[in-house]
């Protein structure tokens, strides 16, 4: 047996978020959203009795795993708070995605947030607001 760990050791770390899990009414509808818009792939699909019951999808550069699971009445309960919030580095970015968005005609605001700017308003199938933050903050700052 180990020897328990003293000092700054002690506490295990942590590296980042493994994913976020979204509920959703329609599985397949929700993927195709989130796929869509923020160009994501599926990694695993889950079946349950048959029926698509959730899904797994990444981005290309592998920074972001995102579940949505079937769960109607949590997708409800979620629609218009905005359970989901991802990072881009700048506010130039930021205002690529705005572009994006708009092209593909989904309404949304970008604004002046606490540290950075945001992209709110922008909700998904079920109405559960996905929002954009920069991570460069106010003045340059990171």
């Amino acid at each position: 047996m180990r020897e328990p760990i003293s000092g700054p050791e002690a506490r295990p770390r942590l590296n980042g978020l493994h994913h976020v899990k979204v509920p959703v009414a329609d599985v397949a509808r929700s993927r195709d959203w989130y796929a869509g818009v923020f160009d994501l792939e599926t990694e695993l699909e889950f079946v349950e009795g048959g029926c698509l019951a959730g899904v797994s999808l990444r981005d290309a550069d592998r920074t972001l795993r995102l579940a949505l699971r079937a769960d109607s009445a949590r997708a409800r309960a979620l629609a218009g708070f905005d359970a989901v919030a991802l990072g881009v580095h700048t506010r130039a970015a930021l205002d690529e995605w705005a572009m994006r968005l708009e092209g593909l005609g989904h309404p949304h605001r970008v604004e002046s947030g606490r540290l950075g700017w945001v992209i709110s308003g922008l909700r998904d199938p079920d109405g559960i607001e996905v929002r954009l933050y920069t991570i460069e903050e106010h003045g340059g700052k990171r």
